[in-house]
């Protein structure tokens, strides 16, 4: 007779967690992820059969099929409890071995087909029963050094005939590995099964062993402490007879089980031990009693041992830093870099950085990102006035009130070896006859020296190897050595797009939460954002931005609050049904909240003009447009310089005027044009101190128009530092210069060749909407701005054909066809 094809079964699946159920095993289960709770009411609604399949990483939270072992267990339903938690208390009953060769999402479950596993055996019963025998003397023995078994369970395995039923039950009681437990599934031999178990099961029986063993040492040690703890409290009581000591010695012992327990390095509790007992040599009421009492309490309360584990996923630190701060990609790289860097080497130090930029820019703030991204605790540290070198090393125990230093102060405070420190303002520390902090910060700060730091007042050495230091700073006026232990990253003022974006991300949902004010009562465009950028604010940072718009927000409050109750309210309703707020502030109506313009917004001339160039500036709320203008007027050949220019931007432009004399016979200039003239040149506005060299080709540029009446295009603008030769030298502010041109409606821009390595940095839409042309030489920036090329003076045309043709004679009189010369 043929044999019949065994049943496929097709059941929902249900993924365990560090759990494997054998057949005839009872088991109730915590059921709460949604696809496991799904296959669960899928089982409901059918004969109530399930498949449980263990997963091989109880991290997994939404397993797939390559995340399930492939031999799972047929178990039945027995009884569903749905608890107050939203979770499902479910018991189940194993039936049989089953192998699970495909498993698919379905219908928000998983679904899997498998067939029954028969178990089998190809040795002699009698062979089987010995091994059977064996097992269960050693389970005998596992139950009875195990206390977590019941001896009941005995009875019930006496009652067991079948030798794999046995191996199954017994399998579901030893506590050995779950990869073990699943192997012992997998095992369809029943003798293969029941050897594997006795190995188990032995292995059980020695680890016990050897935890009694170690039971009877610790008590053994234990029973002598006990003996040395009541001769001691014979001593005190006969010493309090005498009267040497008060009637509560109970601080002394808390202090020393402190001690115990706080986990110090060995000098340090030699140390603690020592001024441990220098105490109980004293009276209590002395004043020395006292400073050794609050010695100790500095010293058990520095965490020793105890430190936060740090994140190591970069996704959700990306994520964080994402979510907190918009833009700073260099610096949230580093982070990033620190983390990856982290889950590879265990003892790694932590980094100490130092974010240089302008006031405003999140520097601060991005330190708390920081550490809520890496989860540390977080230490702000303002170093700002700072001028005792003890504040940062502690003060000498010999001095009357003295303490630790902020350092270790504030790791007592968060209770965590490897916080985040910032060091706010570590610019601004200064120096007088007490010392100099930015000397003490020299140890903190270098990775080599701070992992043994000794504060003066502890007189111990503290690790501070695992902080993470980050210093934050408006300039790089720091003492040399300091900064060369720290990693500089510098975060340059937001250009205007960047601050839009903060704007309309955080700035104004924060704003319209703190007064207040409903997302519904209230939209801000992002045409009035532009504009309080542009002509209500001039920073780097958003500061002044954030004040702008609360003023808006209170202005809004106040309105609603004067209007009243309004009974009916009119909805506007838009063209695609979205409802628009009942106050609407946009660049139209921006001035009813913030009044008049407080600045000018930097725009290019319209039409070309004679001596009118349109050059670049930095400063350090961002780019600008600077104009420099020139003129003709009768004199002696002075130059004239206006406009509250800097030494260097004068220099600048007197070495411009000796580069256009110098060429002037090539531009088509007359060589005596200074004889009865002088040139003045400004450069507005007047009350704005200006000063650099990056104006110098747009001062050159300048001269020669006015020299050759030949008009500079209006579209056009320029900054590069000029040489006596006439070659354009590299500037610095780049990005912030082409922002600022593209702001100001320019198409063309003139770089030094020099920066065009920088434009790698560039947001892609400037490079997209800006003609940039980077030049070497004063020639090709002059064939760009001018309007028409210029012509040479005849001298020149003259002296240049002659020189032509002396050298073609010369040539052909010494030298014939195809020869080359040689030099």
């Amino acid at each position: 007779m043929a044999q019949s094809k065994p049943e496929v079964l097709d059941l929902p699946v249900l993924p365990l967690r560090d759990v494997v159920v054998f057949p005839h095993m009872v088991i109730p289960l915590f059921v709460g992820r949604d696809k496991s709770m799904r296959a669960l009411e899928k089982a409901m609604e059918a004969d109530k059969r399930i498949l449980l399949v263990a997963q091989k990483s109880a991290e997994t939270d939404d397993p797939t099929a390559s995340d399930l072992y492939t031999v799972g267990t047929l178990a039945q339903v027995l009884q569903l409890l749905k608890l107050p938690d939203g979770t499902i208390k479910v018991l189940v009953e194993g039936l049989s071995r089953v192998t699970v060769d495909k498993v698919v999402e379905l219908d928000g479950a998983l679904q899997g087909q498998g067939i029954e596993v028969e178990a089998s055996d190809a040795r002699e019963p009698r062979e089987v029963e010995a091994i059977a025998r064996s097992l269960m003397s050693l389970f005998e023995q596992y139950v009875k050094t195990n206390r977590k078994l019941p001896p009941e369970l005995l009875q019930t395995l006496a009652g067991i005939d079948e030798p794999g039923r046995l191996a199954d039950t017994i399998a579901a009681h030893i506590g050995v590995r779950l990869a073990d437990k699943q192997r012992l599934l997998e095992i369809t031999e029943i003798s293969e099964r029941l050897e594997l178990l006795v190995g188990l099961v032995d292995g059980e029986i020695d680890v016990q062993q050897l935890e009694k063993r170690i039971r009877g040492r610790v008590k053994s040690q234990m029973e002598k402490s006990q003996r040395e703890y009541y001769l001691n409290e014979q001593m005190k009581a006969i010493q309090k007879e005498l009267g040497d000591l008060d009637d509560a010695p109970g601080e002394l012992e808390e202090i020393a089980r402190k001690i115990a327990e706080a986990g110090m390095p060995k000098p340090v509790e030699t140390k603690a031990k020592g001024e441990l007992n220098k105490l109980k040599q004293m009276s209590p009421m002395s004043a020395e009693a006292a400073v050794v009492r609050n010695y100790l309490d500095w010293l058990l309360g520095v965490p020793w041992k105890k430190r936060s584990k740090v994140r190591k996923d970069l996704k959700a630190a990306q994520d964080t830093l994402d979510a907190d701060h918009y833009g700073l990609d260099k610096v949230k790289e580093r982070i990033l870099e620190y983390l990856a860097m982290q889950s590879r080497v265990k003892q790694m130090k932590g980094p100490i950085l130092c974010l240089v930029g302008p006031p405003g820019v999140g520097k601060t703030s991005l330190g708390q990102s920081i550490a809520k991204a890496t989860n540390r605790k977080f230490v702000r540290m303002s170093l700002g006035g700072i001028r005792d070198e003890a504040e940062i090393r502690g003060h000498r125990r010999t001095y009357v009130g003295s303490m630790p230093g902020r350092l270790v102060q504030n790791l007592n405070k968060v209770g965590s070896k490897n916080p985040l420190f910032l060091l706010d303002e570590i610019d601004k520390m200064s120096m007088d006859f007490r010392g100099d902090p930015s000397a003490a910060l020299l140890e903190v700060l270098d990775p080599e020296q701070n992992s043994s730091f000794n504060d003066h007042y502890l007189e111990v050495d503290l690790d501070l190897s695992e902080v993470m230091f980050v210093a934050t700073s408006n300039s790089l006026n720091i003492p040399g050595p300091l900064l060369d232990r720290m990693e500089v990253i510098r975060i340059p003022g937001y250009t205007e797009d960047e601050k839009l974006n903060i704007a309309m991300r955080y700035l104004v949902p924060k704003q319209i939460k703190g007064n207040g004010l409903k997302p519904e009562e209230i939209e801000i465009g992002s045409d009035a954002i532009q504009d309080i950028v542009r002509y209500y604010t001039r920073e780097s940072g958003v500061r002044n931005l954030e004040r702008e718009v609360a003023k808006i927000c209170r202005k809004v409050v106040k309105e609603i609050a004067l209007a009243g109750p309004q009974p009916v309210v009119k909805k506007i309703v838009a063209k695609k049904g979205k409802r628009k707020a009942p106050v609407v502030v946009n660049s139209k109506n921006l001035d009813k909240y913030l009044g008049v313009r407080r600045f000018d917004f930097g725009r290019a001339e319209e039409e070309n003009e004679i001596g009118l160039v349109t050059g670049l500036a930095w400063t350090e709320v961002g780019g600008e447009l600077l104009q420099v203008e020139s003129t003709l007027v009768p004199g002696k050949g002075n130059l004239i310089l206006t406009g509250q220019l800097g030494n260097v931007m004068k220099e600048s432009a007197s070495a411009a005027l000796s580069v256009v004399r110098s060429r002037a016979e090539r531009l088509g200039i007359d060589v005596d044009f200074l004889q009865k003239q002088d040139v003045h040149v400004h450069v507005p506005d007047g009350a704005t101190p200006k000063d650099g060299p990056s104006a110098g080709i747009a001062m050159v540029t300048s001269l020669v128009s006015v020299l050759t009446k030949v008009p500079i295009r209006a579209d056009v603008a320029m900054t590069g530092e000029i040489t006596l030769r006439g070659r354009v030298s590299a500037i610095g502010g780049l990005k912030e210069k082409l922002l600022a041109a593209l702001r100001g409606g320019i198409r063309t821009v003139l770089i030094p060749d020099e920066n065009r390595k920088d434009l790698a940095d560039i947001p892609a839409n400037v490079t997209r909407d800006l003609k940039i042309v980077p030049v070497k030489w004063i020639d090709e920036v002059l064939d760009l701005a001018l309007e028409r090329p210029l012509a040479p003076k005849k001298s020149v045309k003259e002296k240049a054909r002659k020189t032509a043709s002396r050298v073609a004679v010369r040539g052909k009189s010494r030298t014939t066809p195809g020869t080359r010369v040689k030099h």
